[in-house]
C-alpha cells in the first residue's frame, strides 16, 4: 500500500458520507471562491475606480472566455474521475502515469489556448455584439488574461490531482495566497499606476503563476499516489484516451452551457453598457453561490470514483444523498442572503444607481432559483464518477443548451424582455436535472450492491 501523506488524504470508501463530503467540500468551496475573487477584485476595482465602461468590458467577457477553456478544463474533470478510480483501487502505477500524462496535457493545452485567446480576442468578442465603447478595453483584458493561460491549466489540473485523493485543503491554501496578491496587485496597478483593465488583467495572471508555482512544488514534494517527477512527463497515451473518454464530453458539455451563455450574454449587450454593466455586477455575485454548490458537484464525481474502483456499490446512492441534501441547503440559504442584501452586494461592484438597479431584476431571480441548477450538476457528477461520458453530456446539451437556444429565438421574441430572458436558466435546470435522475436511476442497477457491502455498511 503506498499512500502518501495520511494529513491531507480522505477516505472516501469508508466512513458516514456526510461529514465526509464536508469535508472535502468545504475547503474546496473556499478554494473556488478564492478563484472568483481574482475577477470579483477586477470587477470591483475598475467599477469603483475606472467607471461603467471598464466594468462592462471586464464583465462581459466572462461568458467568451469559458467558452474557449472549458474544453480543457473538461479534461481535468477526466484526469480526477481517472485518478480518483486508480486511488480507490489503491493501483500505484496507473495513478502514476495518470498525474503524470495530466500535468504534460495542462501544458500544451495552455499554450494553446493562450496562442488561440491572444489571436481571436477582437474577433470572437465582434461576435458577441458587445457595444462600441466597451470592444477595446474587453480587448485587452482578454488578450492579457489568455496570455496567462499555461499557467491557469497547471493550477486547475493539478488541483484536480490532489482532489482524487480527497485533498481539497492545500490548493485552499495555495489560492488564499495568490488572491491576496491578486487583491493588492490591483489595487496597486489601477490606483497607482492607473493601468485600468491592463492592470487587473495583469494582476489576475502573476496571481495564476502564484498558485501554479505553489501546486506544482506540492505535487512534487508529496510521496505516494500524487507524487510529480518532471523527469517522468510524459504522455501515456493509454491514460489519455482514458482522461479523454470522461473529459472531453464533459469540456464540451461545458463549452455548449458556455456557448449558450455567450448567445444570452449577445442578447444583452443589445441592450446598452448599463444593462451590461448591471448583468455583470449580478453575474459575479451568483457566481460566489455557484462556486459553493459546484463542490458538492466536485465531491459527487470524486467520491463516487473513489467507490467505483473500490467495488463499494452501496456508497453511490448514498453519494448521491449526501451531496444532494448539502447542496440544496447551501445553495437555497446563500440565495436567499442574497435576494435579502442584494442592493448592498450590487452596490459593492458600482454606486451607480442605474447600475444597481440595472441587477436587481436578475439577482432576485438567480437567488431564488439557483439552487436547482446545485442539484442538476450533483446528478450530472455521479453519473460522470459512474464511468458515464456519453449520457451526461448529450441531456446537458440538448437539455439545458438546446433548451435556452430554443428560448432565445421562440419564446423570447413573443414577449421580449429581460426577465424573459432570464427565466430560461432556471426552466433548463428542471428539465435537465429531471432527466439526469432518469438517466441515474437506469444505469444504477448495473452497480448491485452485495450482501458483503451491504453487512459491512450497516456494521460501519
Amino acid at each position: 500500500m503506498r499512500r502518501g501523506n495520511r494529513t491531507f488524504e480522505l477516505d472516501m470508501t469508508h466512513g458516514k458520507l456526510i461529514p465526509k463530503v464536508a469535508a472535502f467540500a468545504v475547503p474546496l468551496m473556499a478554494t473556488s471562491i478564492l478563484q472568483l475573487l481574482y475577477n470579483a477584485a477586477d470587477v470591483i476595482v475598475v467599477g469603483r475606480f475606472t467607471g461603467p465602461e471598464a466594468l462592462a468590458a471586464v464583465g462581459s467577457t466572462g461568458a467568451l472566455i469559458n467558452l474557449i477553456i472549458n474544453v480543457f478544463l473538461g479534461l481535468s474533470v477526466g484526469t480526477n474521475v481517472v485518478a480518483a478510480n486508480y486511488y480507490g483501487a489503491n493501483d500505484f502505477n496507473n495513478a502514476q502515469e495518470t498525474v503524470h500524462t495530466s500535468i504534460s496535457i495542462s501544458v500544451i493545452g495552455g499554450v494553446l489556448l493562450g496562442i488561440v485567446g491572444v489571436i481571436f480576442a477582437g474577433t470572437f468578442l465582434e461576435w458577441m455584439g458587445s457595444p462600441e465603447e466597451v470592444l477595446p478595453l474587453a480587448t485587452v483584458y482578454v488578450r492579457i488574461y489568455f496570455a496567462g493561460m499555461p499557467v491557469n491549466m497547471l493550477y486547475n489540473f493539478g488541483a484536480a490531482v490532489l482532489r482524487a485523493v480527497g485533498d481539497t485543503r492545500r490548493p485552499l491554501y495555495f489560492l488564499t495566497v495568490a488572491g491576496l496578491v491578486n487583491v493588492v496587485l490591483n489595487l496597486v496597478f489601477v490606483i497607482a499606476f492607473h493601468m485600468g483593465v491592463a492592470g487587473v488583467a495583469l494582476a489576475t495572471i502573476i496571481s495564476q503563476l502564484i498558485s501554479a508555482v505553489l501546486v506544482v512544488q506540492c505535487l512534487m514534494r508529496s510521496p505516494g499516489f500524487v507524487h510529480l517527477d518532471p523527469k517522468k512527463l510524459r504522455i501515456s497515451g493509454e491514460k489519455l484516451r482514458a482522461i479523454a473518454r470522461i473529459g472531453l464530453p464533459a469540456g464540451c458539455q461545458g463549452a455548449c452551457f458556455s456557448l449558450s451563455n455567450v448567445l444570452i450574454q449577445s442578447t444583452i449587450n443589445g441592450y446598452g453598457a448599463i444593462v451590461v454593466a448591471g448583468n455583470s455586477a449580478s453575474s459575479n455575485i451568483e457566481g460566489f453561490i455557484y462556486a459553493a454548490m459546484n463542490s458538492f458537484h466536485q465531491a459527487a464525481v470524486t467520491f463516487t470514483s473513489a467507490n467505483v474502483g473500490a467495488r463499494k456499490n452501496s456508497r453511490i446512492r448514498k453519494t448521491l444523498g449526501a451531496c444532494a441534501t448539502l447542496v440544496t441547503a447551501v445553495g437555497a440559504s446563500l440565495g436567499i442572503f442574497a435576494v435579502l442584501t442584494r442592493r448592498f452586494l450590487v452596490g459593492i461592484y458600482s454606486p451607480d444607481a442605474e447600475v444597481v438597479a440595472a441587477a436587481l431584476p436578475r439577482l432576485t431571480m438567480f437567488g431564488l432559483s439557483y439552487w436547482l441548477c446545485g442539484l442538476m450538476d450533483v446528478l450530472s457528477g455521479v453519473l460522470r464518477g459512474m464511468g458515464a461520458t456519453i449520457l451526461p453530456m448529450t441531456v446537458s446539451i440538448l437539455g439545458a443548451c438546446g433548451f435556452r437556444i430554443f428560448w432565445i429565438y421562440v419564446i423570447l421574441p413573443i414577449a421580449p424582455s429581460l426577465m424573459l430572458l432570464y427565466l430560461s436558466y432556471p426552466a433548463s435546470w428542471i428539465l435537465t436535472g429531471g432527466v439526469h435522475l432518469i438517466c441515474y436511476l437506469k444505469l444504477l442497477r448495473r452497480f448491485p450492491a452485495s450482501p458483503d457491502e451491504e453487512r459491512e455498511e450497516l456494521s460501519a
